[in-house]
C-alpha cells in the first residue's frame, strides 16, 4: 500500500503544477493583450467669445490635431487660413479648433436683437446661401450704416440644428469696396441654422452674437453683426472749444456792466456834492 501512495504523489504534483501554470498564464494573457489607450488632450475650455483654441506641441501635425478634436483637416484649414498648402505646424502655434455658443449677455452696453436678415431670391438650385457681415458699429445703434466699415479678424460658425451642415470662416475686408463686405457660405442646404460669431479682442458687441435663422432653398440670407471698439471715448476738446468760444462774449458783457455801474456811482457823488 505505501508503494502505491508513493507512485501516485508525483502524478498529483504534476497535475497541480500544470493547473497552476495554466491559471497564471490565463491571468497574464489579458493584461498584455489589452491595447494601450490613446492619450488625448483634455477637452479645451471655450473662451468668453466661444472660440476653442489649441496650442501646437512638439511632434504635432494637422492629422493628429484634427483627430484629437474630432474634426477633418479641411475644417481645420477653413478655421485657420494662415496654414500653408503642406499644413505645416510650429511648436507654440495657436490654432482655432471650433466656435461654440456661449449662453449669456454681452459684456458692455445693451444687446438689441439684430434686424431680421434680408432674404433675396436666387436661381433655384436646391441649396441656399448665408452671408454674414461683421461691421464696426461706430454710433452703437446696432444698425449698419453705409459709412460703417467691415471688421476683420472675427470668426463665424454656421451650424444646421440637426447636424446636416457645419462650417466656419474668418472675417476679412475685401480689396474691392464696391463688393459685399461680408463672408458667404455657399451651397448650404435649407433648414434651421444657428449662427455664432467670435469677435476680435479689442471690440465689444452691440448685438447678440448668436442668431437662429430659417432659410429655404434658392434664398440668400444676409445677417449683420455690430461691434464697437473698446477704446471709443467722447472727445473732451469739443466741450472745451465750445466754452472757450463763448467766454470772451460773456467777459465783454461783464466789462460793460461794470463800467456802467461805475459811471452811475460817480454821477450820484456829483449830485450829492452839488
Amino acid at each position: 500500500m505505501p508503494d502505491i501512495i508513493l507512485r501516485m504523489n508525483p502524478k498529483r504534483l504534476f497535475i497541480l503544477f500544470t493547473l497552476t501554470c495554466l491559471v497564471l498564464f490565463g491571468l497574464w494573457l489579458p493584461a498584455n493583450a489589452a491595447p494601450n489607450m490613446q492619450q488625448t488632450d483634455p477637452t479645451a475650455t471655450p473662451l468668453i467669445d466661444g472660440r476653442i483654441l489649441y496650442i501646437v506641441k512638439a511632434g504635432d501635425n494637422c492629422f493628429r490635431v484634427a483627430a484629437l478634436h474630432g474634426i477633418t483637416i479641411e475644417q481645420l484649414r477653413q478655421l485657420n487660413k494662415e496654414l500653408d498648402e503642406n499644413c505645416s505646424l510650429t511648436e507654440g502655434q495657436e490654432l482655432l479648433i471650433s466656435i461654440v455658443s456661449i449662453v449669456g449677455t454681452p459684456t458692455a452696453g445693451p444687446s438689441p436683437t439684430p434686424l431680421p436678415p434680408t432674404v433675396t431670391p436666387t436661381p433655384f438650385t436646391g441649396t441656399t446661401e448665408i452671408c454674414v457681415l461683421l461691421f464696426e458699429d461706430t454710433n452703437g445703434d446696432a444698425l449698419r450704416q453705409e459709412t460703417e466699415p467691415a471688421v476683420a479678424g472675427g470668426a463665424v460658425s454656421v451650424t444646421e440644428n440637426n447636424g446636416e451642415y457645419s462650417a466656419a470662416q474668418e472675417t476679412f475686408i475685401p480689396a474691392d469696396p464696391d463688393v459685399y463686405q461680408g463672408i458667404c457660405f455657399l451651397d448650404v442646404p435649407e433648414g434651421n441654422y444657428n449662427i455664432t460669431v467670435g469677435i476680435p479682442d479689442n471690440y465689444n458687441p452691440t448685438v447678440d452674437l448668436n442668431y437662429s435663422l430659417d432659410v429655404n432653398a434658392g434664398d440668400r440670407a444676409e445677417v449683420p453683426f455690430g461691434v464697437q471698439r473698446k477704446d471709443v471715448v467722447v472727445d473732451p476738446g469739443a466741450a472745451d472749444q465750445a466754452d472757450s468760444g463763448t467766454s470772451p462774449i460773456f467777459g465783454i458783457i461783464g466789462g460793460l456792466l461794470s463800467v456802467g455801474r461805475r459811471r452811475a456811482w460817480l454821477l450820484c457823488m456829483e449830485v450829492r456834492q452839488a
